[in-house]
């Protein structure tokens, strides 16, 4: 096989871009493809020749999946590149019988089924790394506590809640209140799609749960069909203030730290008013 090598890779390289048509690969550049095919079938070769897995095989398909090809592209290569060496290998023979077509057989799958082995395991690995690192980047996004002033602190809500992520947002709202000192905390639901009974009775934990640490919980983001919908499955909300906006909400925490928003109605006598005192100093 390495003395017919050019052979082989011809009929390797004839089949792969022939399924190419029909597959995942269809989308991706002709010249990066071809490239691609030459560089996988020399490190095969190079596998072949030392009967085994070896760091330049590794590599590539640690490359391959960082980039994101599919591990079906390594996996089908391989497979292919079996079928191809054992038509080959039988074609040079005069005379097949059964006892050397199995050792044919026996030997290439030898070769083979270890190398395809080894790199799901590898795949498998990377993959479930990467899952397992988006789901902490997730769980840090889905229940944010934000300190935006002094005793005053906002969770915004995004998405669907359930009860995984109500028990996460329960474990951050305890957590910062403490951390940040907070008197007041508004959860803001104006990105919940969906209020049902599940959610509310979360969200009347989490609120209930932050009252007996000593703070006070704000709900704003109520649209009307959600307080439509809180009336009719006959929920009660009126152990805790809600707020149809997180400005409305906001101002009743000021209001409930001793603090009020003051507005100036005439904002050009105002600047008068400072300028003047900046040239009397």
């Amino acid at each position: 096989m390495m003395e017919n090598s050019d052979v082989i890779i011809k009929n390797w390289l004839e089949i792969v871009s022939e399924k190419r048509k029909n597959d995942y690969t269809s989308s991706i550049s002709e010249e990066l493809f071809q490239s691609t095919n030459r560089e996988f079938v020399n490190v095969i070769f190079k596998s072949l020749d030392q009967e085994g897995l070896t760091k330049e095989l590794e590599d590539f398909s640690e490359r391959l999946v960082n980039l994101g090809w599919p591990l079906s592209y390594l996996t089908d290569g391989l497979q292919t590149f079996r079928r191809v060496a054992i038509d080959f290998i039988l074609s040079q023979g005069e005379q097949i019988d059964t006892d050397y077509f199995s050792r044919i057989l026996d030997k290439v799958d030898s070769w083979v089924d270890p190398i395809i082995n080894k790199l799901v395991n590898e795949y498998s690995g990377s993959w479930e790394h990467t899952v397992s690192l988006q789901r902490v980047a997730l769980q840090e996004l889905s229940a944010p506590l934000i300190p935006v002033m002094r005793d005053i602190t906002i969770m915004p809500l995004i998405g669907t809640i359930d009860t995984e992520r109500a028990k996460l947002i329960m474990e951050n709202l305890l957590d910062g209140v403490i951390k940040h000192n907070a008197e007041v905390v508004l959860i803001d639901i104006t990105g919940v799609p969906v209020v049902d009974t599940m959610v509310a009775h979360h969200i009347i934990q989490a609120a209930e749960a932050v009252r007996l640490i000593g703070a006070t919980c704000i709900l704003v983001g109520i649209r009307p069909e959600i307080a439509q919908t809180i009336v009719n499955l006959g929920i009660d909300l009126g152990k805790f203030p809600t707020k149809s906006s997180l400005r409305k909400g906001f101002e009743k925490a000021l209001e409930l730290t001793d603090r009020e928003i003051v507005r100036h109605e005439d904002r050009n006598q105002m600047i008068e008013d400072i300028m003047e005192s900046l040239e009397k100093e």
